[in-house]
C-alpha cells in the first residue's frame, strides 16, 4: 500500500544497539538513578553537580556512538518516500544524535537534545558540545549557573506539541519504534493517529504497554527488524 503522509515516532528502543542506555528496562537507567534526583527541575536545584556530571556523561557517549542498522533504514525510506512526493517526519523521544547522524532529515526532537543547552533565565537555546558546569555562563545573557542540559524533565511540556498534533490529525500511516508505550504525550500518538484514520504499526524488541492499539506489530531487535519493514514499505 502507497502511503502519502508518514509519521514515524522513536524511542530509546532504536539507539539501544548503539550502545547507548535504555530506560525502564532491566538494567536501564532508572535502575540506577533516581529520575526524581536528575530528571526534573527539583533535582537539577536540589543537586545541580549530579545533574551536570550525569549528562556530561551522556554528552560524551554521544561522541563515540554510531548509529545502527535501523537509523540507517529510516533516514533511506525518508529519502525514498520524498522521492516519490509523499511526506516524511521523523519525531523522537531520544536525546541522542543517530539519526542525524545517520542522515536523517525532517527530525522533531519533542524532548530536546542532549548536544543543546539552555539557559534557565533568557531562554537562549544553542549547540552545546563540551561538559557544563556550575558556573557555566550563558553565550546569550552571560548569567552564570543557569544553563542546563536542554532536555525536556518530567513535569515539563515537550516541544513542538502543536506541530505534532497537526501532523499526526494529517498522517495516512503512524509507525512506534522501540517505544515502552508508558511515557505520554508520546504513548497517545498511537490513538490520535487512528481516530484520524491512519494505519497504525509498532515495531519493538517486545510488545508495549499500549501494543493492542496498534492495527500491526513485528518484534525483534531493531536493527533486524526495521531494515526489513522499511525495505518492505519504499518498495
Amino acid at each position: 500500500m502507497s502511503y502519502k503522509s508518514i509519521l514515524i515516532l522513536t524511542g530509546a528502543g532504536v539507539s539501544a544497539e548503539s550502545g547507548l542506555g535504555t530506560f525502564r528496562d532491566k538494567d536501564g537507567i532508572w535502575t540506577k538513578h533516581r529520575l526524581e534526583d536528575v530528571a526534573t527541575p527539583q533535582g537539577f536545584a536540589r543537586n545541580p553537580e549530579l545533574v551536570y556530571d550525569f549528562y556530561n556523561k551522556r554528552r560524551r557517549d554521544l561522541q563515540s556512538a554510531e548509529p545502527n542498522a535501523a537509523h540507517f533504514a529510516l533516514a533511506k525510506l525518508e529519502s525514498a518516500i520524498q522521492a516519490k512526493g509523499g511526506e516524511f517526519v521523523l519525531v523522537t523521544q531520544n536525546v541522542d544524535d543517530m539519526h542525524e547522524k545517520a542522515g536523517s532529515q525532517n527530525i522533531i526532537h519533542m524532548h530536546g537534545e542532549l548536544n543543546s543547552g539552555l539557559c534557565a533565565v533568557c531562554g537562549w537555546r544553542g549547540e552545546w558540545r563540551v561538559d557544563m558546569e556550575a558556573g557555566t555562563p550563558c553565550p546569550n545573557c552571560a548569567h552564570e549557573g543557569l544553563i542546563r542540559p536542554d532536555v525536556v524533565w518530567f513535569g515539563e511540556f515537550p516541544y513542538l506539541m502543536d506541530d505534532i498534533y497537526e501532523r499526526l490529525a494529517l498522517c495516512d500511516l503512524f509507525v512506534s519504534i522501540g517505544t515502552s508505550g508508558a511515557v505520554y504525550p508520546a504513548a497517545d500518538f498511537v490513538r490520535e493517529a487512528r481516530l484520524a484514520g491512519a494505519h497504525t504499526v509498532e515495531l519493538n524488541l517486545e510488545p508495549s504497554e499500549n501494543a493492542y492499539v496498534f492495527n500491526d506489530a513485528y518484534y525483534g531487535p531493531a536493527t533486524e527488524i526495521v531494515p526489513i519493514w522499511a525495505a518492505k514499505l519504499a518498495g
